[in-house]
């Protein structure tokens, strides 16, 4: 019956759904896809009842496993309530308990809250914000971004202006924001001429920009670069400087995934657009939320031709909203963040020594992040990482490389058995990709 239930899914999946970050051709003709009919804590189940450890926490967002008891509880509870109700001139509880606590654990200014749905919609958002608070303040000509190469921010026409991927960016150039693209930190000597770049755009382009945006610390879609927190505090200085916003993009790295509560907190600076998605609700719900401050939020106050003409018919969703105010509490009372360290500090081991691995050119880890490059040919569209999925999948891990970067983003509460299977699951299947890879060269 596993495997008539699992063809079947397949045939209707390969004729009717459209996959993202997937050429279908390829996907129909040659993909084998897992078929995950269930998960539960840091593992995702097949039609045949064979596990998987989820390596990257379902594309970052799973912080607390899948199915998290007090999460489920939450939903139920709010489900017999109030399931869903317009945001715009209506109050409820669970948007405005939520707003409360998230502005309490934020970083220090950030006050207002406006709802979205998922990671793109919350840069939209500050993009939004920051354009129109510029118009009506005097300022109309502030229309640009700076935003960082290899940056990601989401797939919204907006952000896609910021992003530096090439290839997600290539067939929308004609109709895109105008955004300047500096260098990004890579070491110490980068870090460097990256902030002389970055002063220089602002120096020269200052009374048409309207923020910087960054992803603080760790570029993803890049293959998770790391980079030095100094960047951010001279980000900051600049902004302050030329009277520019900052916005923090945290959707994929906030709420610990990077060790602290916000990425931001490794350089002790607070922006003034805080975006946050993912992990928000624990990867049960699409919901997302853009912070910010006093001055932003008094931009528009006034005539009602300075209102914030934007929102979303999910925006302040009770479900959601629910389950992403029991995040935070389950957060608080597990003490997420603090058992998470010694899971990074296993984490930063294993990498360590997977650096002498055949293939492996490169390895890298910051809190619940671990990464790696192969040797070759590196870029989004390289196929290395892919082999090493391949023997991944077989050992019993899902893992997404992106390119030859091969990476694990777990739960931060994945179980130390759990994880440490994960961490050798990796090591084995990138020693067996490069032992298959010398044997067909």
């Amino acid at each position: 019956m596993s495997r008539e239930l699992s063809a079947r899914i397949v045939a209707a999946d390969k004729r009717w759904v459209w996959h993202p970050y997937t050429e279908m051709s390829h996907y129909r003709q040659r993909v084998d896809p897992l078929v995950v009919v269930r998960a539960q804590g840091s593992r995702l189940f097949d039609a045949d009842g064979r596990s998987y450890l989820d390596a990257n926490a379902s594309w970052w967002s799973c912080l607390l496993g899948h199915g998290h008891p007090r999460l489920l509880e939450a939903l139920r509870r709010q489900s017999e309530i109030l399931c869903h109700t317009a945001l715009a001139g209506i109050a409820h509880e669970p948007a405005a308990e939520l707003a409360e606590a998230l502005c309490a654990v934020a970083p220090r200014g950030l006050e207002h809250v406006f709802y979205s749905d998922n990671g793109s919609t919350a840069v939209e958002v500050a993009l939004k914000l920051t354009l129109q608070f510029w118009s009506q303040n005097g300022r109309p000509e502030r229309s640009r971004f700076v935003a960082l190469e290899d940056g990601f921010h989401g797939e919204t026409l907006g952000v896609t202006a910021l992003g530096g991927v090439e290839i997600f960016r290539r067939p929308f150039e004609g109709a895109l924001l105008d955004a300047l693209h500096v260098p990004p930190p890579r070491d110490s000597v980068s870090t460097s001429r990256a902030f002389e770049a970055l002063a220089s755009a602002l120096e020269e382009n200052a009374d048409t920009l309207a923020a910087v945006v960054v992803e603080p610390v760790v570029q993803g879609a890049a293959g998770m670069r790391i980079y030095d927190p100094s960047y951010l505090r001279g980000a900051r200085e600049l902004c302050d400087r030329f009277d520019v916003f900052l916005i923090f993009d945290e959707v994929a790295v906030g709420y610990g995934r990077t060790g602290p509560m916000w990425a931001g907190e490794h350089a002790g600076v607070e922006p003034d657009i805080l975006c946050t998605a993912k992990g928000f609700t624990g990867g049960m719900l699409p919901m997302a939320a853009t912070l910010t401050t006093e001055r932003i939020f008094e931009g528009f106050l006034g005539d009602a031709d300075r209102a914030f003409y934007y929102g979303h018919t999910f925006t302040g969703n009770p479900l959601a909203a629910a389950v992403a105010r029991e995040v935070l509490r389950v957060y608080e009372d597990e003490q997420v963040l603090q058992r998470a360290k010694p899971k990074a500090e296993r984490i930063a081991r294993a990498f360590a020594e997977m650096g002498t691995l055949p293939g492996v050119s490169a390895t890298r880890s910051l809190g619940m992040i671990g990464a790696l490059d192969l040797e070759g040919d590196a870029g989004y569209l390289a196929d290395t990482g892919w082999r090493v999925y391949e023997e991944a999948r077989r050992r019993g891990a899902y893992l997404r490389p992106i390119g030859n970067v091969v990476y694990v983003a777990p739960s931060l509460n994945i179980p130390d058995d759990d994880l440490d299977a994960l961490l050798a699951i990796v090591g084995e299947s990138v020693e067996a990709a490069a032992v298959s890879e010398g044997s067909a060269s």
